[in-house]
């Protein structure tokens, strides 16, 4: 029996899949693979890619954290933040890292010591983590890096 998927985030559901052959998501002691008939399990999400693969497809996500429950071929997860690799927006990425980068040079040249560091280290690993999310994809999907 296949599996189902939940992925939710306290906004949104960001999808509902049935007939889901494997589930790879980012644990936190590394990746971890859910296929059906999986052990009941809970455990944390790091910030990662999760793919969920069925009948020879994969659909990638972006996943910033979270939770995850197993439960007779039923996962839920509840994750902070989470969006499809389709749905990324490149240039806003982009923006977002080069705003987190100029924050953290303004604090480390100690120009700006209004800027909260570790916000803005999160930031930028968002950023950098959805655009390597979105070229995987594209690599997949297209076979070459994107230029």
């Amino acid at each position: 029996m296949p599996l189902t998927v939940e992925l939710i985030t306290a906004e949104r559901v960001v999808r509902v899949e049935q007939g889901v052959d494997v589930l790879i998501v980012p644990g936190a002691e590394g990746q971890l693979a859910i296929y059906p008939k999986h052990a009941a399990l809970m455990t944390t999400l790091e910030p990662g890619e999760m793919i969920i693969r069925r009948a020879g497809q994969e659909e990638a996500f972006v996943v910033t954290g979270g939770f995850l429950e197993v439960r007779n071929d039923h996962v839920t997860i509840l994750a902070d933040a989470s969006e499809a690799a389709e749905e990324i927006d490149i240039a806003r990425a982009e923006e977002a890292r080069r705003r987190a980068e100029e924050r953290i040079r303004r604090y480390r040249e100690q120009a700006d010591r209004d800027v909260d560091l570790a916000r803005a280290q999160a930031a930028l690993q968002r950023a950098l983590l959805r655009l390597r999310v979105a070229e995987q994809r594209r690599r997949r999907t297209t076979g070459r890096p994107q230029v």
